[in-house]
């Protein structure tokens, strides 16, 4: 029997009992879970993803044993944001963070409040970026962002990553040996410290790393693919080019930039390698479930932009990388749609914990345990709110498709049509154009459906 041949009646009924059978697998020996979380990743900072210049041996390492996810997505390309969703598991539309405030949803319904309340020891370490931290939630909550290097209260500096580090370390070797653990590690690197003209600072150590290497410049990192832009984005006061200038706007500031960002992703690299070694360690590597992944996506020059937000597959594609010891033997690729909010359920499958019913995401385990491939996404939502002003940061909306995207700029009432097969690197809005208006209705009518869904 294929997924095509099913009566659509049965099928939420036969997901529903796969997902039983694997919360039930789960549920009578719960996983431990780390979840390593990259800032301003993209889908492509990764050796083993074919970047000519980054070395991730220890990120390759893990997709070598795991499932790495090529068409991983955040459904809003933004710290914040996409923080918020990653907990919640839902779009930002429901658990109502448009920004850096905390997000509505009752903490009962996060996953780490879930697993708490199920018996696990629970931590948080690194960046938060919404509201206040919540310490009392957590059972080791540290919390901490902004700047490459931190002031200690004997005077000393030490880099953000390295603290992360540290953190991570102290928590699996004090952890409870009675419990099972979930352990939230969030990075700041690859961040910017966006107030300092230097921007990326790495380690002292690391600047030997990409010394030689030319950097190569991105495709449409050019003039002329910035002007095909709309103009409320191809213009001097939106923030996308305001920071293009603080890191590209120069052949010499791209390499030290790009240098330095890399050297960030080196070292994240290197402490993923170290926390991983612990999990070996402690023999813990064959009862916990290890997630790589990145909070959004990013511009490196690409369009003449930096940074993220805008629906563009730069800037919402990310790395997602799933070692679940389930699936030993299995590793490989996977092309499907995986979203950031399909986080949170899938981290409660492995524990066994019930998924709460407002949850949008959905358990990725099925793509990789169930013996055939179940039904899955072949689109999805995305929306980012503005932020400041429409010049400054303007709203962006998007139906996401392997083949096609639908644009949406509703600050100015403006739609674009790509056609992602031919023109990868979405130069060519085929908006008015009359050999594509059914498909452009059909889009329309599908993107205002998810769009109310996502509510």
């Amino acid at each position: 029997m294929t997924p095509q041949s099913i009566h659509p009646a049965l099928k939420p009924l036969l997901a529903l009992a796969a997902g039983l059978c694997l919360s039930s697998a789960a549920a009578a020996k719960p996983l431990n879970i780390v979840v390593l979380y990259a800032d301003d990743w993209r889908h492509d900072t990764l050796g083993c993803a074919g970047h000519p210049v980054l070395k991730t041996p220890h990120l390759d390492r893990l997709a070598g044993e795991g499932t790495r996810f090529t068409r991983a997505c955040v459904t809003t390309s933004i710290c914040g944001v996409s923080r918020a969703s990653l907990f919640t598991g839902q779009w930002m539309s429901r658990h109502g963070n448009p920004g850096f405030k905390a997000f509505k949803t009752p903490w009962e319904e996060t996953y780490p409040g879930l697993l708490r309340a199920n018996g696990y020891h629970v931590g948080h370490i690194g960046k938060w970026h919404n509201g206040p931290f919540p310490a009392k939630h957590f059972d080791f909550g540290r919390s901490y962002s902004g700047t490459h290097w931190i002031k200690q209260p004997d005077g000393t500096q030490i880099h953000v990553t390295k603290k992360n580090e540290n953190d991570a370390l102290e928590f699996l070797r004090t952890r409870p040996e009675d419990k099972p653990f979930c352990l939230t590690l969030a990075f700041f690197a690859t961040h910017a410290e966006d107030h300092n003209p230097k921007q990326f600072l790495p380690q002292p150590e690391s600047m030997a790393l990409y010394e030689d290497v030319t950097i190569p410049l991105p495709k449409t990192a050019t003039e002329e693919a910035f002007r095909k832009l709309p103009p409320f984005i191809a213009n001097e006061k939106n923030e996308g080019r305001n920071r293009w200038h603080w890191r590209f706007d120069t052949p010499e500031k791209y390499q030290t930039m790009m240098k330095n960002y890399y050297r960030l992703a080196s070292e994240v690299d290197a402490t993923c390698g170290r926390v991983l070694a612990e999990l070996e360690k402690q023999g813990l590597r064959e009862n916990t479930l290890v997630i790589f992944t990145s909070d959004n996506g990013y511009f490196h020059g690409e369009h003449g932009l930096a940074d993220k937000w805008y629906p563009h597959e730069e800037s919402i594609r990310v790395p997602l990388i799933v070692r679940d010891p389930r699936a030993a033997g299995m590793a490989g690729t996977n092309d499907e749609f995986a979203l950031n909010v399909d986080l949170a359920p899938t981290s409660l499958g492995a524990a066994g914990v019930a998924v709460p019913a407002r949850m949008q995401g959905r358990d990725l385990s099925p793509l990789y345990l169930a013996k055939e491939r179940p039904e899955w996404r072949d689109e999805f939502f995305y929306e980012h709110a503005i932020i400041m002003n429409k010049s400054f940061i303007p709203a962006s909306e998007a139906l996401v498709r392997k083949d096609w995207k639908f644009m949406r700029w509703p600050d100015f009432d403006r739609d674009q049509l790509f056609d992602l097969k031919a023109d990868p690197f979405e130069e060519k809005d085929l908006v008015d154009d009359p050999a594509h208006k059914e498909r452009l209705a059909a889009m329309r009518g599908r993107f205002a459906e998810l769009k109310a869904a996502a509510r």
